[in-house]
């Protein structure tokens, strides 16, 4: 006895054209819906990867350059130091007496405790460095009978609370006396000369080159020598310092800070020193600071164009999906009804004929119906491989890569796999109904008495 399912195989032998047609068209449809989702989900996994990538590269690159912009800068400022050190000490902390005029005029005249020095190494100051107390005077050489200006230094002073820091300026020894360029020239003087300045007897232990300034004319000896001569015991015409490179360039600073520690003194910035040192710092850091920023800028736009590149991309697909996948579902459901309805036309004497030596309605339209669900079930499984294939393909991620699988974790894109070949049989079964209907209502004597 023949059975359902046998009369719709044997349905689909004898009209394979009509079948086949059908599977292409619910493989067309099921494989543009499954192709379209999964092309999509490909091209967020490959911005999201592309954009992690390159935002890896730019942040190496900003690494790589943040590093060399503060190796640049930290030489800059390190050359930039060094060189300021060479000018010499830039701040002048005299009594408060001392009238800057009279001291550009005739010399220093006021005079400030030794102690002051050791009062001020010894505090938590932060502002200046390298101290050194000294006296100056304008006198006469009566031994060589000419006036020139004699300077008294001693070692620098350290401050206690900082690391110990080469000196700007090597001590004058005791018993030695350093000349400058127009004294040992006029003189005729060199290295190793004894000579005689008030009573007091010294050897020459170096020689200034030209300056074309007051040290042309300058001696420098022992603060403690220079201090008996001019009958300064345990006085000091000032202490000279090198502003501290930690506590920035601010002269009101250094006054502020020192008048807390020596109350009765003032302080006096050279400017064409401490303006050079200043615009030298701010320069360095100006274009370290520069470089860095203009790096992680454009590191920032390629970034943003890379975003909005993909972005443009994924939207023309999405929009394109959007268009296409209505549009195939709509017309392998018309198909699939056209060629149901044409094959439940051509078979009306078969019907009629199975109506008469038995069959319900019910058995003839799941006859209909079984072959709408074998098309529906094939050409889902192959649309669904086929759809899944091309999509990855087109994506930029094929089946064999690692990167399958993390498509895969979208949970939307898993559905989809699994809904798409019960969607293309629903459809096909829907498309079928009505032609199926037709046929199994047929009135069997009616198509035997017309045919």
């Amino acid at each position: 006895m023949m059975t359902v399912w046998r009369l719709a195989i044997r349905e689909i032998q004898h009209r394979k054209l009509s079948f086949v047609m059908g599977v292409i068209s619910v493989t067309i449809a099921v494989g543009c819906l499954v192709g379209a989702q999964t092309l999509l989900r490909a091209d967020q996994y490959l911005t999201r990867t592309m954009l992690l990538e390159k935002q890896a590269k730019i942040e190496s690159a900003v690494a790589e350059k943040e590093e060399a912009v503060q190796k640049a800068g930290a030489e800059l400022e390190d050359a930039m130091r060094k060189h300021m050190k060479g000018l010499g000490f830039n701040v002048l902390i005299l009594p408060k007496e001392q009238s800057r005029s009279d001291m550009l005029l005739n010399g220093m005249t006021a005079t400030m405790p030794e102690s002051y020095v050791e009062k001020l190494a010894s505090s938590k100051i932060v502002t200046v460095n390298h101290l050194l107390p000294s006296v100056s005077q304008r006198i006469q050489w009566p031994e060589r009978d000419r006036e020139i200006i004699l300077i008294g230094t001693r070692g620098e002073v350290p401050i206690l609370h900082r690391g110990l820091k080469k000196p700007l300026l090597e001590e004058v020894a005791e018993g030695k006396i350093v000349l400058g360029y127009e004294i040992h020239q006029e003189l005729g003087l060199k290295v190793g000369d004894k000579i005689t300045l008030k009573e007091n007897e010294f050897v020459v232990s170096a020689l200034h080159p030209e300056r074309g300034s007051t040290d042309d004319v300058t001696v420098w000896v022992n603060l403690a020598q220079a201090q008996e001569m001019l009958g300064m015991q345990n006085l000091i015409n000032a202490i000279l310092a090198l502003e501290c490179d930690c506590a920035g360039d601010r002269i009101s600073a250094i006054r502020e800070e020192i008048a807390g520690i020596l109350p009765g003194t003032q302080v006096v910035e050279k400017y064409s020193q401490a303006l050079a040192r200043a615009e030298a710092r701010a320069k360095a850091k100006e274009s370290a600071e520069t470089a860095l920023k203009q790096e992680q800028e454009s590191g920032a736009a390629i970034l943003e164009r890379e975003k909005n590149s993909r972005n443009q991309i994924e939207q023309q697909h999405a929009g394109f999906a959007a268009v296409m996948v209505p549009l195939v579902l709509v017309g392998s459901v018309v198909l699939i009804f056209l060629l149901m309805l044409m094959n439940a036309r051509q078979r009306t004497e078969e019907v009629g004929i199975l109506r008469a030596i038995g069959f319900r309605s019910k058995q003839i339209l799941l006859v209909f119906l079984s072959k709408a669900m074998l098309i529906g079930l094939i050409g889902g499984a192959v649309g669904l491989g086929l759809g899944l294939w091309f999509g990855g393909e087109l994506g930029g991620v094929s089946m064999s890569s690692p990167a399958w699988r993390e498509i895969f974790e979208n949970n939307s894109l898993i559905t989809i796999v699994i809904s798409a070949p019960i969607l293309a049989i629903f459809l096909t079964g829907l498309a079928s109904w009505i032609p199926a209907l037709m046929a199994a209502r047929q009135d069997p004597a009616t198509v035997l008495q017309s045919g």
